[in-house]
Protein backbone atom coordinates (compact mmCIF):
# COMPACT_ATOMS: atom_id res chain seq x y z
CA UNK A 1 0.00 0.00 0.00
CA UNK A 2 0.98 3.34 -0.80
CA UNK A 3 0.06 6.81 1.61
CA UNK A 4 0.13 9.31 -1.53
CA UNK A 5 -2.92 10.51 -3.04
CA UNK A 6 -4.71 8.89 0.37
CA UNK A 7 -6.32 11.01 2.79
CA UNK A 8 -5.45 9.86 6.40
CA UNK A 9 -9.25 8.36 6.61
CA UNK A 10 -8.50 6.53 3.26
CA UNK A 11 -5.68 4.98 4.28
CA UNK A 12 -6.60 4.22 7.83
CA UNK A 13 -10.06 3.14 6.52
CA UNK A 14 -8.38 0.51 3.90
CA UNK A 15 -5.99 -1.01 6.66
CA UNK A 16 -8.68 -1.89 8.91
CA UNK A 17 -11.34 -2.82 6.16
CA UNK A 18 -8.22 -5.62 5.20
CA UNK A 19 -7.83 -6.66 8.54
CA UNK A 20 -4.67 -5.87 8.78
CA UNK A 21 -2.64 -5.95 12.39
CA UNK A 22 0.95 -5.27 11.09
CA UNK A 23 2.68 -2.77 8.87
CA UNK A 24 5.66 -3.47 7.84
CA UNK A 25 7.55 -0.18 6.46
CA UNK A 26 9.76 -0.75 3.34
CA UNK A 27 10.33 3.03 2.41
CA UNK A 28 14.12 4.26 2.86
CA UNK A 29 13.52 7.19 4.32
CA UNK A 30 10.56 7.11 6.83
CA UNK A 31 10.88 10.31 8.46
CA UNK A 32 9.83 12.95 5.92
CA UNK A 33 7.61 15.35 6.59
CA UNK A 34 6.40 15.25 3.34
CA UNK A 35 4.98 12.32 4.33
CA UNK A 36 1.94 13.74 6.73
CA UNK A 37 0.67 11.05 8.59
CA UNK A 38 2.88 8.08 7.76
CA UNK A 39 6.13 9.78 9.03
CA UNK A 40 7.98 7.45 11.25
CA UNK A 41 7.34 9.74 14.34
CA UNK A 42 3.42 9.31 14.27
CA UNK A 43 2.66 6.26 12.12
CA UNK A 44 3.09 4.04 15.42
CA UNK A 45 0.35 5.52 17.28
CA UNK A 46 -2.05 6.25 14.40
CA UNK A 47 -1.57 2.65 13.67
CA UNK A 48 -1.90 1.38 17.30
CA UNK A 49 -4.92 3.36 17.91
CA UNK A 50 -7.06 3.02 15.08
CA UNK A 51 -6.12 -0.18 13.60
CA UNK A 52 -5.02 -2.00 16.39
CA UNK A 53 -1.90 -2.77 13.99
CA UNK A 54 1.84 -3.17 15.12
CA UNK A 55 4.50 -0.96 13.26
CA UNK A 56 7.90 -2.47 12.00
CA UNK A 57 10.09 -0.31 9.79
CA UNK A 58 12.46 -2.70 7.29
CA UNK A 59 15.22 -1.14 5.58
CA UNK A 60 16.34 -4.43 4.17
CA UNK A 61 13.52 -4.30 1.88
CA UNK A 62 14.29 -0.74 0.51
CA UNK A 63 16.36 0.62 -1.83
CA UNK A 64 19.81 2.36 -1.71
CA UNK A 65 19.66 5.90 -2.00
CA UNK A 66 21.57 6.06 -5.56
CA UNK A 67 19.29 3.76 -6.72
CA UNK A 68 16.17 5.67 -5.60
CA UNK A 69 18.21 8.67 -6.66
CA UNK A 70 19.27 7.23 -10.41
CA UNK A 71 15.06 6.32 -10.74
CA UNK A 72 14.07 9.16 -9.77
CA UNK A 73 15.85 11.85 -11.67
CA UNK A 74 15.22 10.00 -14.89
CA UNK A 75 18.58 8.29 -14.82
CA UNK A 76 17.20 4.75 -14.52
CA UNK A 77 14.29 3.73 -16.82
CA UNK A 78 11.68 1.50 -14.58
CA UNK A 79 12.80 -1.75 -16.75
CA UNK A 80 16.24 -1.37 -14.98
CA UNK A 81 15.26 -0.17 -11.68
CA UNK A 82 13.25 -3.26 -11.61
CA UNK A 83 16.21 -5.29 -12.38
CA UNK A 84 18.57 -4.01 -9.78
CA UNK A 85 16.12 -4.24 -7.12
CA UNK A 86 15.71 -7.73 -7.47
CA UNK A 87 19.36 -8.12 -7.71
CA UNK A 88 19.33 -5.89 -4.82
CA UNK A 89 17.17 -8.67 -2.90
CA UNK A 90 19.10 -11.39 -4.01
CA UNK A 91 22.71 -10.18 -2.71
CA UNK A 92 20.74 -9.24 0.92
CA UNK A 93 19.53 -12.77 0.82
CA UNK A 94 16.37 -11.44 2.09
CA UNK A 95 14.66 -14.51 1.84
CA UNK A 96 16.79 -15.81 4.38
CA UNK A 97 17.47 -12.64 6.57
CA UNK A 98 14.08 -12.15 7.17
CA UNK A 99 11.55 -13.95 9.75
CA UNK A 100 8.45 -15.67 7.74
CA UNK A 101 6.90 -15.04 10.85
CA UNK A 102 6.81 -11.02 9.52
CA UNK A 103 3.66 -12.41 7.89
CA UNK A 104 2.17 -14.91 10.37
CA UNK A 105 -0.57 -12.34 10.40
CA UNK A 106 -1.94 -9.85 8.15
CA UNK A 107 0.86 -7.87 6.82
CA UNK A 108 0.43 -4.69 4.49
CA UNK A 109 3.87 -3.53 2.78
CA UNK A 110 4.13 0.56 3.37
CA UNK A 111 5.84 2.74 0.70
CA UNK A 112 5.07 6.16 -1.27
CA UNK A 113 4.11 5.24 -4.57
CA UNK A 114 0.13 4.78 -4.75
CA UNK A 115 -0.20 2.18 -6.98
CA UNK A 116 1.76 -1.12 -7.16
CA UNK A 117 2.45 -0.92 -11.38
CA UNK A 118 5.97 1.19 -10.41
CA UNK A 119 6.29 0.43 -6.79
CA UNK A 120 9.08 -1.71 -4.72
CA UNK A 121 6.55 -3.03 -2.99
CA UNK A 122 5.30 -5.45 -5.88
CA UNK A 123 8.93 -6.43 -6.19
CA UNK A 124 9.59 -7.39 -2.94
CA UNK A 125 6.06 -9.45 -2.77
CA UNK A 126 7.00 -10.97 -6.37
CA UNK A 127 10.47 -12.14 -5.11
CA UNK A 128 9.08 -13.14 -1.94
CA UNK A 129 6.36 -15.26 -3.02
CA UNK A 130 8.98 -16.89 -5.49
CA UNK A 131 11.67 -18.01 -2.72
CA UNK A 132 8.50 -18.81 -0.06
CA UNK A 133 5.81 -19.77 -2.31
CA UNK A 134 2.64 -19.11 -0.25
CA UNK A 135 2.35 -15.21 0.22
CA UNK A 136 -0.90 -13.53 -1.14
CA UNK A 137 -0.79 -9.94 -2.36
CA UNK A 138 -3.39 -8.27 -2.21
CA UNK A 139 -3.12 -4.55 -3.08
CA UNK A 140 -4.52 -1.80 -0.93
Amino acid sequence: MGFTKKTAAEFFGALEGAGIRRLLDVRLNNASRLAGFARRADLPFFLESLCGAEYLHEPLLAPTREMLDAYRHGIMEWPGYERSFTRLLRERRVEEALDRDLFGVPTVLLCSEAGPERCHRRLVLEYLNEAWGDLRAVHL
